[in-house]
């Protein structure tokens, strides 16, 4: 196997799509997000990376295997705005092997044509929170603007230490290549996997972009998590959970 392989699984014909980036992350928010669009709206497989820099092992689902990979996905809205959503489990394992991928990514999305792209991730809080504010980074003045323009929050140092991984450098790599790129990063816990953040920022990419999707399965998914949440606080807080003997009596 070759360093990078891509595998073709479809040619669609996309008018100017805007590339959405999900890989895994802090809270998982970005893979959220992307996945929930490639499931909403009906996504088809187009492009598949493989790769040595990814994890050396395989998937398992319903006993068939699947090596490491990244998945392109082209979906058209109800809108007519037409995107390029890139999902996966994994990122690369090592500082050139980020490089690497994404130079990939944008090869790819070279083909299909995009100048413009959403790298989305979270940003850390490091304690639960209620309210989930979207912070954000551009290429050009123009970009920020338009985030500012959608309640985008801009914060001095932060995200700490800047933006790592795939999201950070397809901002610095897509400037390279005149690409206007935006990171969109959802305030989470950090802790948990975040659906209401990955929520946010999908809510935002709805304003900027110019689509609309469902968020129930998301909301369904954040009800659990929070169910999930209030546990954790009564342990912290040491509320008396139900013995065994009083579960006995819980019709």
């Amino acid at each position: 196997m070759d360093e990078f392989e891509v595998e073709t699984l479809a040619d669609p014909d996309l008018s100017d799509p805007v590339l959405v980036e999900g890989l895994p992350g802090v809270g998982h928010v970005g893979k959220l997000a992307a996945e929930h669009l490639v499931e909403e709206l009906d996504g088809d497989a187009v492009r598949r990376i493989y790769s040595q820099h990814f994890p050396p092992q395989v998937a398992i689902e319903d006993g068939r295997s699947e090596l490491a990979n990244a998945e392109f996905h082209a979906v058209q809205t109800e809108q007519g705005q037409d995107l390029l959503v890139l999902t996966g489990d994994h990122q690369a394992q090592s500082n050139r092997g980020h490089y690497l991928l994404t130079d990939r990514i944008l090869d790819v999305a070279a083909e299909f044509g995009v100048d413009r792209a959403f790298a989305l991730g979270g940003v850390p809080t490091g304690e639960l929170i209620e309210e989930y504010d979207v912070l954000g980074a551009g290429t050009t003045d123009d970009v920020v603007a338009d985030l500012e323009d959608v309640g985008v929050e801009f914060r001095d140092d932060e995200p700490a230490g800047g933006i790592v991984g795939v999201s950070g450098l397809m901002l610095g790599l897509g400037e390279r290549r005149d690409i206007e790129t935006a990171c969109l990063m959802g305030e989470t816990s950090g802790y948990l996997v975040d659906p209401k953040s990955a929520q946010a920022v999908l809510t935002v990419l709805e304003d900027l972009v110019g689509f609309e999707v469902d968020f129930g399965s998301l909301e369904d998914r954040a009800e659990e998590m929070e169910e999930v949440v209030r546990k954790i606080q009564e342990m912290e807080q040491g509320t008396p959970t139900p013995s065994d003997e009083d579960l006995r009596y819980i019709g």
